[in-house]
């Protein structure tokens, strides 16, 4: 069954069986990504490049020397936006270009292609593409382009906040928590978590990361819309490229929120869920606590190009 497309102002529509999309122009990437009865995104999805600050990362001034990358992951901006249907380019939505669409269009492939900004010095881009298949799935490809004399990373991907807190998730590869030096303890399984736990370090900082993931499956059972009083749980996968993996971690908690506290007791209430699915991520040492810098393997070069992609299914 073709998709059927419908172009507004300032935004795209792909309307399929049981599923919808909004892809937005002013917000500069997907709005609304609307499946199985439920509304799974509550911000724009935007590139990741910051996790919160582990013990580590000050003890060995990494954040001091990379802390651009937090102001790129709260301030990237759209700069770009291209739009195609089966492969061929189609004016973006902006009157009164628009203005020849009927609202009957349909196609097989739709793909949105978003480029970003980021306010670092010198500043890079980053691409991300959409593409919607006729059966509902989406492909994200995630482009990162390497600039000489900007300093390492600490992730790179893309991060997805979702209304409400999940119910639980569950996800195949490594168990326990697992960073790219932390996975000899880690068993390659299927696993199921149960809510969205935070790991009770002393002071709040990242965690949650799961290395070398094939999928991941995302339960929801609260909304927010009122007239959904049936708590029906809904699921969302996110599936690795074939032969490939990536790195997640889904907490209730955005990087800054984790940051702006001293203690567990200090977090705000666990409203949404944060997903973060990732193509890099920095290790995090642990060699002592006063100096010592991640070994070299396992560092993430900000002057080298990063590429991959999963789907969303």
């Amino acid at each position: 069954m073709a998709l059927r497309i419908v172009i507004g102002d300032v935004t795209i529509g792909i309307q399929g069986q049981d599923f919808s999309y909004i892809f937005s122009v002013g917000c500069g990437g997907m709005e609304s990504l609307y499946k199985d009865g439920k509304e799974w995104l509550y911000r724009t999805p935007r590139p990741a490049f910051w996790r919160a600050v582990t013990d580590n990362d000050r003890g060995c001034g990494f954040a001091f020397r990379s802390a651009v990358w937090s102001a790129a992951d709260r301030f990237v901006r759209c700069s770009r936006v291209e739009a195609r249907m089966d492969g061929e380019e189609i004016a973006i939505p902006l009157a009164p270009a628009n203005n020849k669409y009927t609202g009957k269009e349909t196609c097989d492939r739709f793909e949105m292609i978003y480029t970003y900004e980021t306010p670092t010095v010198p500043a890079t881009e980053v691409t991300v593409t959409y593409t919607v298949e006729t059966d509902g799935r989406i492909h994200v490809q995630a482009e990162y382009r390497g600039q000489q004399g900007l300093p390492e990373l600490p992730v790179f991907g893309m991060r997805f906040l979702m209304p409400t807190a999940a119910e639980r998730y569950t996800y195949e590869g490594l168990s326990g928590e697992t960073y790219p030096d932390r996975m000899a303890g880690g068993i390659p399984g299927v696993y199921e978590v149960q809510g969205l736990p935070v790991t009770p370090y002393m002071v709040p900082q990242d965690c949650g990361m799961h290395m070398q993931t094939k999928w991941l499956e995302i339960v929801r059972k609260t909304s927010l819309d009122n007239t959904d009083r049936g708590g029906r749980s809904s699921r969302l996968k996110i599936t690795a490229e074939e032969g490939k993996d990536f790195a997640f971690s889904c907490l209730p908690y955005t990087a800054q929120e984790l940051e702006n506290a001293m203690h567990h007791e200090e977090l705000p209430p666990a409203r949404r869920t944060v997903v973060s699915i990732l193509g890099a991520v920095r290790g995090v040492g642990g060699i002592n606590s006063w100096g010592a810098d991640v070994e070299d393997i396992y560092h993430i070069s900000g002057e080298q190009d990063i590429s991959y992609g999963f789907w969303i299914e």
